[in-house]
């Protein structure tokens, strides 16, 4: 009997290893915001937001390589890619999340104060009025490009589009495990998890959130994610908030049906 004990006790305890073993690879596409002639926000110093976002990417990727996950970058280099292919390229890959690399700017006097982590997920109706302005941002590269922006977007039909109330369950909770441990690890204020219209999150068909890291427009915050070393416990923190939303599903496969 005490045998058995101990043979059942060496089973639980190598059971999330064999679960990780028994699983594929998670296929993540990691989206560096803007490139090519699209800047994104900038710093009061001039700092790009589209060379920060691919200096993170970069890492985030290198991280989720190293602990087993196949990986694909959007851009790897300053090239402009449309907002619609971002998701088809996720598509394509039938990846299992997409995650959509961001830094935020505040206009006038606020920016000199303002600061802090905001994580989104789609939804055709914004959180408030500053969602709202994120998203507007966010999307002036397609509109910029000279497409247009109505009901007949992915953004306008998304609910119906989506036809998956499961895919955006997965988005909030994958936005929030994120969330909570970026904001845990950076220090950074918490601004809180919102909803948004962004097309680049349109399309996807996974789980798909779009992370602003910080604000660019405030010059403390600025250089410090300019900083390679906290560009790493970002990107670290992205990765570890990936495994966090992961741990679920693998304790879901070692219960069975």
């Amino acid at each position: 009997m005490r045998r058995l004990a101990l043979s059942f006790a060496l089973l639980l305890s190598l059971a999330p290893a064999l679960a990780a073993a028994a699983a594929p690879p998670l296929v993540v596409v990691v989206d560096p915001g803007h490139g090519g002639d699209k800047d994104g926000a900038l710093s009061p110093a001039g700092l790009r937001e589209k060379d920060l976002t691919l200096a993170i990417a970069r890492r985030l990727a290198a991280r989720l390589r190293a602990d087993g996950a196949e990986v694909l970058l959007t851009r790897d280099a300053d090239q402009p890619v449309d907002l619609a292919r971002r998701a088809a390229l996720a598509n394509a890959k039938q990846a299992d999340l997409f995650v959509s690399i961001h830094l935020n700017a505040m206009p006038g006097r606020a920016r000199a104060a303002t600061r802090g982590i905001e994580t989104y997920f789609l939804s055709a109706d914004a959180t408030d009025a500053r969602a709202n302005a994120v998203a507007a941002r966010e999307n002036a590269d397609r509109l910029a490009g000279g497409a247009p922006f109505d009901a007949a977007d992915p953004v306008g039909g998304i609910l119906q589009d989506l036809q998956d109330a499961e895919t955006l369950a997965e988005s909030s909770r994958l936005a929030y495990a994120i969330h909570r441990t970026v904001v845990a690890r950076s220090g950074a204020p918490d601004r809180g998890v919102k909803q948004a219209p962004f097309y680049v999150l349109a399309g996807a068909r996974m789980p798909a959130v779009l992370v602003e890291l910080g604000f660019v427009s405030q010059p403390a915050e600025a250089r410090r994610l300019a900083e390679a070393a906290y560009q790493e416990r970002l990107a670290q923190a992205v990765a570890d908030g990936i495994a966090a939303w992961r741990r679920p599903a693998s304790a879901a496969i070692l219960r069975g049906p």
